[in-house]
Protein backbone atom coordinates (compact mmCIF):
# COMPACT_ATOMS: atom_id res chain seq x y z
CA UNK A 1 0.00 0.00 0.00
CA UNK A 2 1.55 3.32 -1.01
CA UNK A 3 0.44 6.64 0.20
CA UNK A 4 1.39 10.34 -0.30
CA UNK A 5 2.06 12.46 2.78
CA UNK A 6 1.98 16.50 1.91
CA UNK A 7 4.18 17.87 4.31
CA UNK A 8 2.66 21.28 4.31
CA UNK A 9 -0.54 22.03 5.45
CA UNK A 10 -3.66 22.65 2.85
CA UNK A 11 -4.27 26.09 2.88
CA UNK A 12 -7.63 28.58 1.77
CA UNK A 13 -6.83 32.14 0.67
CA UNK A 14 -9.48 34.43 1.84
CA UNK A 15 -9.04 38.13 -0.14
CA UNK A 16 -10.83 40.92 0.19
CA UNK A 17 -13.33 42.08 -1.96
CA UNK A 18 -12.53 45.66 -1.96
CA UNK A 19 -11.63 47.60 -4.66
CA UNK A 20 -8.11 48.32 -5.14
CA UNK A 21 -6.83 51.98 -4.04
CA UNK A 22 -10.26 52.47 -3.14
CA UNK A 23 -11.09 53.41 0.56
CA UNK A 24 -14.80 52.64 1.95
CA UNK A 25 -16.82 55.01 4.10
CA UNK A 26 -17.97 53.78 7.57
CA UNK A 27 -20.46 55.32 10.48
CA UNK A 28 -18.72 56.69 13.56
CA UNK A 29 -20.70 54.33 15.29
CA UNK A 30 -18.98 51.37 13.96
CA UNK A 31 -15.67 53.18 14.14
CA UNK A 32 -15.65 54.13 17.42
CA UNK A 33 -16.93 53.79 20.93
CA UNK A 34 -18.36 55.87 23.87
CA UNK A 35 -16.42 56.39 27.02
CA UNK A 36 -18.69 55.24 30.05
CA UNK A 37 -21.04 53.32 27.88
CA UNK A 38 -20.13 49.78 27.97
CA UNK A 39 -21.42 46.16 28.04
CA UNK A 40 -20.73 44.29 31.02
CA UNK A 41 -19.92 40.40 31.86
CA UNK A 42 -21.81 38.36 34.10
CA UNK A 43 -21.46 34.99 35.88
CA UNK A 44 -22.77 32.24 37.82
CA UNK A 45 -23.09 29.19 38.93
CA UNK A 46 -26.69 26.61 38.28
CA UNK A 47 -28.06 23.70 37.57
CA UNK A 48 -30.02 21.99 35.08
CA UNK A 49 -33.09 19.03 35.55
CA UNK A 50 -34.90 17.38 33.71
CA UNK A 51 -32.13 15.69 31.98
CA UNK A 52 -32.60 12.16 30.21
CA UNK A 53 -30.23 10.32 32.43
CA UNK A 54 -27.61 12.24 30.78
CA UNK A 55 -26.36 14.78 33.55
CA UNK A 56 -23.69 14.64 35.99
CA UNK A 57 -22.18 11.07 37.16
CA UNK A 58 -22.05 10.72 41.38
CA UNK A 59 -17.97 11.23 40.78
CA UNK A 60 -18.99 15.24 40.00
CA UNK A 61 -19.41 16.34 44.20
CA UNK A 62 -20.18 19.78 43.84
CA UNK A 63 -23.61 18.48 41.91
CA UNK A 64 -24.29 16.28 44.64
CA UNK A 65 -24.18 19.31 47.27
CA UNK A 66 -25.52 22.14 45.04
CA UNK A 67 -28.69 19.50 44.47
CA UNK A 68 -28.92 18.96 48.25
CA UNK A 69 -28.23 23.29 49.25
CA UNK A 70 -31.18 23.76 46.57
CA UNK A 71 -33.73 21.10 47.81
CA UNK A 72 -33.05 22.78 51.33
CA UNK A 73 -33.89 26.33 50.77
CA UNK A 74 -37.16 24.71 49.03
CA UNK A 75 -37.60 23.05 52.42
CA UNK A 76 -36.86 19.73 52.04
CA UNK A 77 -33.41 18.24 53.59
CA UNK A 78 -31.64 15.45 52.42
CA UNK A 79 -28.07 13.44 52.66
CA UNK A 80 -26.19 14.52 49.99
CA UNK A 81 -24.83 10.69 49.44
CA UNK A 82 -28.60 9.53 48.79
CA UNK A 83 -29.19 12.07 45.78
CA UNK A 84 -28.25 10.82 42.38
CA UNK A 85 -28.00 13.27 39.60
CA UNK A 86 -28.01 11.62 36.11
CA UNK A 87 -30.94 13.96 35.86
CA UNK A 88 -29.46 17.63 36.80
CA UNK A 89 -26.19 18.71 35.55
CA UNK A 90 -23.87 21.62 37.02
CA UNK A 91 -23.59 24.32 34.53
CA UNK A 92 -21.95 27.86 34.91
CA UNK A 93 -23.81 30.56 33.08
CA UNK A 94 -22.04 33.21 31.36
CA UNK A 95 -24.23 36.91 30.09
CA UNK A 96 -23.37 40.02 28.68
CA UNK A 97 -25.12 42.69 30.37
CA UNK A 98 -25.89 45.92 27.87
CA UNK A 99 -25.12 49.27 28.27
CA UNK A 100 -27.82 51.26 30.10
CA UNK A 101 -29.96 48.10 30.70
CA UNK A 102 -32.51 49.21 32.97
CA UNK A 103 -34.21 46.80 35.37
CA UNK A 104 -36.47 44.65 33.60
CA UNK A 105 -34.78 44.18 30.51
CA UNK A 106 -34.36 40.35 29.17
CA UNK A 107 -30.80 39.15 27.57
CA UNK A 108 -29.80 36.08 26.22
CA UNK A 109 -27.60 33.84 28.56
CA UNK A 110 -25.11 31.20 28.21
CA UNK A 111 -24.87 27.66 29.66
CA UNK A 112 -22.17 25.36 29.52
CA UNK A 113 -21.75 21.73 31.14
CA UNK A 114 -19.29 21.74 34.37
CA UNK A 115 -19.10 18.42 35.34
CA UNK A 116 -19.33 15.15 33.41
CA UNK A 117 -22.75 15.82 31.68
CA UNK A 118 -23.48 14.02 28.53
CA UNK A 119 -25.84 16.10 27.21
CA UNK A 120 -28.00 18.84 28.14
CA UNK A 121 -30.69 18.20 25.79
CA UNK A 122 -34.22 18.92 26.90
CA UNK A 123 -32.98 20.33 30.32
CA UNK A 124 -34.29 23.70 32.22
CA UNK A 125 -31.72 26.38 34.21
CA UNK A 126 -32.86 26.95 37.65
CA UNK A 127 -33.21 30.50 39.19
CA UNK A 128 -29.75 31.69 39.19
CA UNK A 129 -28.44 34.82 40.07
CA UNK A 130 -25.77 36.15 37.54
CA UNK A 131 -22.68 38.74 39.19
CA UNK A 132 -20.57 41.23 37.94
CA UNK A 133 -17.15 41.80 38.72
CA UNK A 134 -17.88 43.44 42.16
CA UNK A 135 -19.94 40.07 43.07
CA UNK A 136 -23.48 41.92 43.27
CA UNK A 137 -26.25 40.37 41.69
CA UNK A 138 -27.13 42.06 38.55
CA UNK A 139 -29.37 39.65 36.58
CA UNK A 140 -31.39 36.34 37.62
CA UNK A 141 -31.58 33.58 34.90
CA UNK A 142 -33.80 30.69 34.18
CA UNK A 143 -35.63 29.00 31.28
CA UNK A 144 -35.13 26.01 28.97
CA UNK A 145 -31.60 25.27 27.42
CA UNK A 146 -32.01 24.84 23.94
CA UNK A 147 -29.20 23.38 22.01
CA UNK A 148 -27.81 23.84 18.22
CA UNK A 149 -27.32 19.92 17.69
CA UNK A 150 -28.60 16.84 18.94
CA UNK A 151 -27.42 13.29 20.18
CA UNK A 152 -29.26 9.56 20.55
CA UNK A 153 -27.46 6.52 21.90
CA UNK A 154 -28.62 2.72 21.78
CA UNK A 155 -28.48 0.07 24.06
CA UNK A 156 -25.65 -1.62 22.41
CA UNK A 157 -23.60 1.40 23.29
CA UNK A 158 -23.82 2.74 19.53
CA UNK A 159 -24.17 6.43 19.56
CA UNK A 160 -24.58 9.35 17.09
CA UNK A 161 -24.44 13.35 18.01
CA UNK A 162 -24.25 16.40 15.99
CA UNK A 163 -22.86 19.81 17.19
CA UNK A 164 -22.17 20.43 20.60
CA UNK A 165 -24.17 18.84 23.20
CA UNK A 166 -23.03 20.39 26.95
CA UNK A 167 -23.34 23.97 26.12
CA UNK A 168 -26.53 25.99 25.07
CA UNK A 169 -28.04 28.80 25.42
CA UNK A 170 -31.42 30.37 27.13
CA UNK A 171 -32.62 33.11 24.82
CA UNK A 172 -33.67 36.02 26.72
CA UNK A 173 -33.51 33.92 30.06
CA UNK A 174 -32.15 36.80 32.35
CA UNK A 175 -34.36 39.81 33.61
CA UNK A 176 -32.11 42.62 34.72
CA UNK A 177 -32.39 43.41 38.77
CA UNK A 178 -29.75 46.45 38.70
CA UNK A 179 -28.87 49.21 36.55
CA UNK A 180 -24.81 49.18 36.65
CA UNK A 181 -24.12 52.95 38.68
CA UNK A 182 -22.01 54.98 36.63
CA UNK A 183 -22.48 53.08 33.45
CA UNK A 184 -23.91 55.48 30.53
CA UNK A 185 -24.26 58.69 28.93
CA UNK A 186 -22.26 61.50 30.89
CA UNK A 187 -24.86 64.28 31.60
CA UNK A 188 -22.25 66.81 31.82
CA UNK A 189 -18.66 67.65 30.67
CA UNK A 190 -17.23 66.62 27.47
CA UNK A 191 -18.03 63.51 25.47
CA UNK A 192 -14.91 61.27 24.45
CA UNK A 193 -14.84 58.86 21.92
CA UNK A 194 -12.45 56.10 21.83
CA UNK A 195 -11.30 54.67 18.40
CA UNK A 196 -11.37 50.83 18.43
CA UNK A 197 -8.15 50.88 15.63
CA UNK A 198 -6.10 53.65 16.83
CA UNK A 199 -5.02 55.63 13.75
CA UNK A 200 -4.16 59.61 13.60
CA UNK A 201 -5.53 59.45 10.31
CA UNK A 202 -8.89 57.89 11.28
CA UNK A 203 -8.52 60.49 14.47
CA UNK A 204 -8.37 63.45 12.17
CA UNK A 205 -11.06 62.59 9.47
CA UNK A 206 -13.61 61.72 12.63
CA UNK A 207 -12.72 65.68 13.57
CA UNK A 208 -13.27 66.63 10.49
CA UNK A 209 -16.38 65.40 10.03
CA UNK A 210 -18.61 66.32 13.45
CA UNK A 211 -16.35 69.88 13.20
CA UNK A 212 -18.67 69.93 9.54
CA UNK A 213 -21.97 68.85 11.47
CA UNK A 214 -22.45 70.61 14.63
CA UNK A 215 -19.65 73.25 14.21
CA UNK A 216 -16.30 74.35 14.27
CA UNK A 217 -13.74 73.47 17.04
CA UNK A 218 -16.52 71.33 18.92
CA UNK A 219 -14.35 67.85 18.42
CA UNK A 220 -10.36 67.64 19.10
CA UNK A 221 -8.26 64.64 18.61
CA UNK A 222 -6.13 64.11 22.07
CA UNK A 223 -4.15 61.40 20.51
CA UNK A 224 -4.73 58.38 17.93
CA UNK A 225 -7.38 56.64 20.22
CA UNK A 226 -8.86 59.25 21.39
CA UNK A 227 -11.43 62.11 19.86
CA UNK A 228 -13.36 64.70 22.59
CA UNK A 229 -16.47 66.41 21.79
CA UNK A 230 -17.34 70.09 23.54
CA UNK A 231 -21.08 69.59 24.60
CA UNK A 232 -22.54 73.01 25.57
CA UNK A 233 -24.81 72.18 28.94
CA UNK A 234 -28.29 73.51 27.60
CA UNK A 235 -27.88 71.31 24.28
CA UNK A 236 -29.19 67.62 24.39
CA UNK A 237 -26.86 65.24 24.55
CA UNK A 238 -28.68 61.91 23.36
CA UNK A 239 -29.69 63.86 20.01
CA UNK A 240 -26.19 65.06 19.90
CA UNK A 241 -24.72 61.87 19.62
CA UNK A 242 -27.25 60.21 17.41
CA UNK A 243 -26.24 62.97 14.68
CA UNK A 244 -22.61 62.29 15.08
CA UNK A 245 -22.93 58.46 15.46
CA UNK A 246 -24.52 58.52 11.90
CA UNK A 247 -21.63 60.44 10.35
CA UNK A 248 -19.37 58.36 7.34
CA UNK A 249 -15.69 58.45 7.65
CA UNK A 250 -13.01 56.86 6.24
CA UNK A 251 -10.93 54.82 8.11
CA UNK A 252 -7.18 54.26 7.65
CA UNK A 253 -6.71 50.51 7.38
CA UNK A 254 -2.77 49.51 7.43
CA UNK A 255 -1.54 46.77 4.99
CA UNK A 256 -1.35 43.65 6.90
CA UNK A 257 -1.45 39.78 6.33
CA UNK A 258 -3.53 37.49 8.40
CA UNK A 259 -2.31 34.35 9.17
CA UNK A 260 -4.23 31.40 11.30
CA UNK A 261 -2.20 28.06 10.95
CA UNK A 262 -5.13 26.14 13.10
CA UNK A 263 -7.99 26.49 10.61
CA UNK A 264 -5.39 26.92 7.39
CA UNK A 265 -6.87 30.26 6.45
CA UNK A 266 -4.58 33.53 4.82
CA UNK A 267 -6.28 36.79 4.54
CA UNK A 268 -4.84 39.70 2.33
CA UNK A 269 -5.77 43.13 3.07
CA UNK A 270 -6.70 45.48 0.48
CA UNK A 271 -3.19 47.69 1.09
CA UNK A 272 -1.02 44.58 0.68
CA UNK A 273 2.00 45.39 -1.72
CA UNK A 274 5.01 43.49 -3.25
CA UNK A 275 7.96 45.25 -4.17
CA UNK A 276 10.01 43.28 -7.79
CA UNK A 277 11.34 39.83 -6.43
CA UNK A 278 12.10 36.67 -8.04
CA UNK A 279 11.26 33.77 -5.83
CA UNK A 280 11.37 29.52 -6.28
CA UNK A 281 8.84 27.53 -5.77
CA UNK A 282 8.65 23.95 -5.09
CA UNK A 283 7.06 21.23 -3.29
CA UNK A 284 8.06 18.18 -1.03
CA UNK A 285 6.16 14.69 -0.77
CA UNK A 286 6.80 11.86 1.32
CA UNK A 287 6.61 8.80 -0.35
CA UNK A 288 5.40 5.72 2.12
CA UNK A 289 5.44 2.38 1.04
CA UNK A 290 4.19 -0.02 3.35
CA UNK A 291 3.72 -4.24 3.15
CA UNK A 292 3.62 -6.63 5.39
CA UNK A 293 5.96 -9.72 6.21
CA UNK A 294 6.30 -12.92 8.13
CA UNK A 295 8.30 -13.18 11.11
CA UNK A 296 9.71 -16.62 11.25
CA UNK A 297 11.38 -17.51 14.56
CA UNK A 298 14.01 -20.28 15.18
CA UNK A 299 13.69 -23.63 15.03
CA UNK A 300 14.90 -23.77 18.81
CA UNK A 301 13.78 -20.83 19.91
CA UNK A 302 10.44 -20.13 21.82
CA UNK A 303 8.38 -17.69 19.66
CA UNK A 304 5.52 -17.71 17.75
CA UNK A 305 5.15 -16.99 13.75
CA UNK A 306 3.48 -13.05 13.53
CA UNK A 307 3.13 -10.78 10.99
CA UNK A 308 4.75 -7.79 11.11
CA UNK A 309 4.18 -4.22 8.56
CA UNK A 310 7.49 -3.22 6.82
CA UNK A 311 8.00 0.87 5.70
CA UNK A 312 10.11 2.35 3.06
CA UNK A 313 10.08 5.99 3.53
CA UNK A 314 11.33 8.66 0.29
CA UNK A 315 11.23 12.22 -0.21
CA UNK A 316 11.36 13.99 -3.25
CA UNK A 317 11.59 17.16 -4.04
CA UNK A 318 10.35 18.73 -7.18
CA UNK A 319 12.56 21.63 -8.36
CA UNK A 320 10.68 25.58 -8.72
CA UNK A 321 12.01 27.80 -11.55
CA UNK A 322 13.24 31.43 -10.63
CA UNK A 323 10.62 33.54 -11.96
CA UNK A 324 10.56 37.27 -11.87
CA UNK A 325 7.27 39.14 -10.34
CA UNK A 326 7.11 42.69 -11.01
CA UNK A 327 6.25 45.29 -8.60
CA UNK A 328 2.56 44.75 -7.15
CA UNK A 329 0.59 48.43 -6.70
CA UNK A 330 -2.95 46.76 -5.92
CA UNK A 331 -4.63 43.53 -4.23
CA UNK A 332 -5.51 42.41 -7.33
CA UNK A 333 -2.06 42.56 -8.82
CA UNK A 334 -0.70 40.63 -5.45
CA UNK A 335 -3.40 38.48 -6.71
CA UNK A 336 -2.18 38.13 -9.94
CA UNK A 337 1.84 37.68 -9.30
CA UNK A 338 0.63 34.61 -7.14
CA UNK A 339 -1.12 32.71 -9.22
CA UNK A 340 1.13 33.51 -12.13
CA UNK A 341 3.52 31.64 -9.90
CA UNK A 342 1.31 28.95 -9.51
CA UNK A 343 1.07 29.22 -5.78
CA UNK A 344 -0.65 26.36 -4.10
CA UNK A 345 -2.60 27.27 -0.87
CA UNK A 346 -0.30 25.48 0.97
CA UNK A 347 2.85 27.52 0.04
CA UNK A 348 1.20 30.88 0.92
CA UNK A 349 2.34 31.06 4.67
CA UNK A 350 6.01 30.51 3.57
CA UNK A 351 5.92 32.46 0.85
CA UNK A 352 4.81 35.82 2.15
CA UNK A 353 6.88 35.00 5.37
CA UNK A 354 10.03 34.55 2.66
CA UNK A 355 8.57 37.70 1.00
CA UNK A 356 8.59 39.90 4.40
CA UNK A 357 11.93 38.68 5.64
CA UNK A 358 13.06 39.58 1.59
CA UNK A 359 11.71 43.34 2.46
CA UNK A 360 9.84 43.04 -0.95
CA UNK A 361 6.11 42.54 1.25
CA UNK A 362 4.86 46.26 2.12
CA UNK A 363 2.30 44.54 4.93
CA UNK A 364 1.86 43.25 8.32
CA UNK A 365 2.03 39.58 9.10
CA UNK A 366 -0.07 38.90 11.89
CA UNK A 367 0.39 34.86 13.21
CA UNK A 368 -2.95 33.90 15.04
Amino acid sequence: MTRLLPIALGLALALATLAPGRAHAARILEVCEIAGVRDNQLVGYGLVVGLANTGDSGQARFTLQSTAAMLRRLGATIDPSMIQTRNAAAVMITATLPASANPGTHVDVTVSSLGNARSLQGGTLLQTPLYGADRRVYAVAQGAVLLGGFGASGASGSSVARNHLTAGRVPEGAIVERRVAGNGLASEGPITLTLRDPSFITARRIVEAINGEVGADRARALDSGTVRITVPSEEDRVALMARIQVLDVEPERRARVVIDERTGTVVVGAHVQISEVAIAQGGLTVLVAEQEAVSQPNALAEGETETVDQSAVEVRADGGALRRIGPAASLQDVVNALNALGAQPRDLIAIFQALRTAGALQAEIEVQ
